[in-house]
């Protein structure tokens, strides 16, 4: 049925949204009710959780405004365009909120949301903003942004995030990673599906996740500082040799599958490595292979390296599991 003209129906077997009784007073969960207004909801003005996901929105009801006990809010997949998110940024009642979702929707740019000093997580994620103009008005308590799958080009506006944990900015069109040097707390760092060339991870020390999946890297030198990592994952570039990864004693995935790589090297001493994900390469021979990775031999429990050349060897796999004493999966073969 086409966007705009799909009828309003209530899930099966309610007439109108119902609330479990224990919960009826502080969650309201209305998600996919299909609604295109909330004309009849009635809203407990002790409810802490309004999740209005996956509706026809293209208003705000000003009632919600009015929820003074509010800590959790969301429009995720609705039909929310700038102008109609515009009147938040005048709701005191609720400005103790912690968590805002606008992800799905249609805005273009970032909303005002100045006005909520207690922001936790913020998400905005597929839209279709344009820039990071007004993430500097987010309160610096906020410790999870998701603004993926929007049309960023530029990492900007952030430095006052000092409490910031999580920061997905992934499937943009971001060339260069900068502005992270006062993001010390960060914990993950979701960059896939940009243009990035070059890893600028500005002295970051203590972060655990990072993904530069789908980019441009043709090297993986840039994180011998990020001792603290835990899962890395580079898939779909064009790096042609393993380096940089030696200091990473931490590491318990590593992904740099569909690459150019010829080798396995520079990862013999990760001794906590769980996940290696080698497949789509052009790595040619197993000859060397156990030095190469001697430090995670008792620990490795899955490991791909099919669509290398190398994987073709004769007792390719009776070769990895002796090994690998404790692999669960080669490839897509799974050992009980």
């Amino acid at each position: 049925m086409e966007d705009g003209i799909m009828e309003q129906v209530a899930p099966e077997n309610h007439e109108t949204p119902v609330e479990e009784e224990e919960n009826s007073d502080l969650v309201l969960d209305l998600t996919s009710y299909q609604l295109h207004d909330l004309q009849g909801i009635d809203f407990p003005s002790s409810l802490i959780e309004l999740d209005l996901t996956a509706n026809r929105l293209s208003t705000i009801d000003s009632r919600i405004g009015l929820l003074s006990q509010l800590k959790k809010l969301s429009f995720r997949q609705n039909l929310l365009e700038d102008a109609a998110v515009e009147p938040i940024s005048q709701w005191n009642e609720i400005s103790q909120l912690q968590e805002l979702l606008f992800r799905d929707n249609k805005l273009t740019k970032i909303p005002d949301v100045s006005i909520f000093k207690s922001l936790v997580v913020f998400d905005v994620s597929f839209n279709e903003i344009l820039s990071l103009t007004g993430i500097s008005k987010v309160s610096s308590t906020l410790k999870e942004l998701y603004v993926s799958k929007n049309e960023v080009t530029k990492m900007e506006e952030l430095t006052h995030l000092h409490d910031l944990q999580i920061l997905e900015l992934g499937s943009n069109g971001l060339r260069v990673m900068e502005n992270l040097d006062t993001l010390t707390n960060l914990q993950e760092l979701w960059l896939g599906r940009n243009r990035i060339r070059t890893v600028n991870l500005c002295g970051l020390k203590c972060i655990k996740k990072i993904s530069l999946q789908s980019n441009r890297l043709t090297s993986m030198t840039g994180f011998q500082e990020c001792v603290a990592l835990e899962e890395l994952y580079l898939s779909h570039n064009g790096i042609s040799k393993m380096e940089g990864l030696f200091t990473l004693v931490n590491l318990r995935v590593l992904d740099v599958s569909s690459n150019k790589l010829t080798t396995v090297e520079d990862i013999e001493n990760l001794t906590k490595l769980e996940d290696l994900w080698l497949n789509d390469n052009q790595v040619s021979s197993l000859e060397g292979f156990e030095l190469a990775v001697a430090g995670s031999k008792e620990n490795l429990t899955t490991i791909y390296l099919e669509h290398n050349p190398c994987a073709s060897s004769p007792n390719y796999s009776a070769f990895l599991r002796q090994i690998f004493p404790n692999v669960e999966q080669i490839d897509s073969q799974i050992f009980s």
